[in-house]
């Protein structure tokens, strides 16, 4: 059997050759592929290798054609949805850490990916790796899918050599910080939804049923005065169907105004202050922000990601302003040789125990697992906020939707006392 010297990288991006045995140039590169190899020179001994560098240039141009993403225009999705990414962190660990190749890994996850924007995403890094870069770099290319974290966090796995073991901490990392957002979600979703229950059918009895009952009452009463409550009701009923546009160009432009507003870096500091403190929900929003900042920079510093470059990826991916302001002094205190403790004990934000805990890591030398530990804790305490937040609030709506509707039930059944008392003493 003829005799194939090759050249090829490997899943780092580190160049390789020898030789092998194969029937024809294809199944000696179809072998180097199998093997988790990407040849880019194959010939047979003797030969030269003009025929195999073409054979390869050929299936490197196939590849690209295949992987190039298919664009839907102007309005065209460039990122991906938390969940999606985060499944394919933990399939890619999975790979990764069952001896597949990372090219090979990248391929097969390509292969059966659904979301399009993840896999041209993925057939783009296979063709970077193949083309020598590292798989950190590869990310780096993509910032609106891969953040800062994600790719330091990858190239410090690939540093150590370990990052089968840095892509189930990430994929760990993004499970649990999913989990809070949801839990913070839902705590807001409910109040929401029975708010804008409310003002429906505030808007639908004003604007439909009291006008119809306006008439009852004129027809019937005879020009009677009406109970001062059923006079509020239906004043409130012309005004709400006389300014109803008005209202809600007002609330448009509010809307607007606060968007704008929440850009600038003096709003966004104020609304992210005013979230933290504020009454029922500050507690949940704080405890969260605590949380995601343990996790985030427990998870870097464990992985390998160096001190000062992890509380800029922290500060950078914290979600509040506040929080960011207080890593930032942090991360100035530690370029100056001073402890950290100082700066995070001074925003007011973080509570003692916190303090405290993070003092002991820092002493012990055990910061990255008494961080992780902090955030676990914080986990727990995002679940009891939601759990009393949602005890506290199913009554306090009920009985705020119940008043809304009994005070314009009471106000239209007043004035119907007055005509049955007209109509039984005019029969009788």
């Amino acid at each position: 059997m003829p005799r194939f010297q090759y050249t090829a990288m490997d899943a780092r991006g580190q160049e390789t050759s020898g030789v092998l045995e194969a029937a024809n140039t294809n199944d000696a590169v179809s072998q180097l592929r199998n093997a988790g190899l990407f040849p880019t020179n194959v010939f047979e001994e003797g030969k030269g290798g003009k025929v195999g560098r073409k054979l390869v240039e050929q299936a490197k141009t196939t590849k690209k054609l295949a992987s190039r993403p298919r664009t839907s225009g102007l309005f065209s999705r460039s990122t991906i949805k938390s969940k999606v990414l985060m499944i394919f962190t933990r399939q890619l660990a999975t790979l990764i850490g069952a001896g597949l190749p990372l090219l090979r890994g990248l391929t097969v996850l390509g292969k059966q990916e659904r979301d399009p924007v993840l896999r041209a995403t993925i057939d783009r890094l296979a063709e970077s790796v193949q083309g020598g870069s590292t798989f950190s770099e590869s990310l780096g290319q993509h910032p609106k899918i891969f953040n800062k974290l994600y790719v330091s966090m990858v190239k410090a796995g690939e540093l150590g050599g370990v990052l089968e073991v840095v892509l189930e901490r990430l994929a760990e990392f993004q499970e649990k910080a999913q989990k809070v957002k949801n839990k913070v979600v839902a705590a807001m979703f409910y109040p929401i939804v029975v708010l804008f229950i409310a003002v429906a059918i505030l808007i639908f009895l004003m604007v439909f049923i009291v006008p119809k009952f306006e008439q009852i009452f004129s027809d019937m009463l005879s020009g009677k005065p009406l109970p001062e409550l059923t006079r509020l009701v239906i004043g409130t009923s012309r005004w709400v169907q006389g300014n109803f546009l008005t209202i809600f160009v007002v609330l448009f432009v509010i809307w607007v105004l606060f968007s704008i507003f929440s850009k600038t870096a003096k709003g966004r500091a104020l609304i992210d202050a005013f979230k933290i403190r504020a009454p029922l929900f500050g507690d949940l929003v704080r405890k969260s922000a605590i949380s995601r900042f343990s996790r985030t920079l427990g998870t870097l510093v464990t992985s390998g990601v160096p001190i000062l470059q992890a509380l800029n990826i922290t500060r950078e991916t914290a979600g509040n302003v506040v929080i960011s302001d207080a890593i930032g002094k942090v991360h100035d205190s530690v370029k100056e040789g001073e402890s950290i403790v100082t700066p995070l004990e001074a925003s007011g934000v973080f509570p003692p125990m916190v303090i405290s805990m993070i003092d002991v890591g820092e002493e012990t030398g055990q910061l990255p697992d008494m961080l992780l530990k902090i955030a676990d804790v914080y986990d727990d305490e995002v679940d009891n906020a939601v759990a009393g937040l949602t005890s506290l609030l199913e009554p306090v709506m009920i009985v705020f939707l119940a008043l809304i509707v009994g005070v314009i039930v009471i106000a239209l059944f007043l004035p119907l006392v007055s005509i049955i008392q007209n109509l039984q003493s005019g029969g009788a």
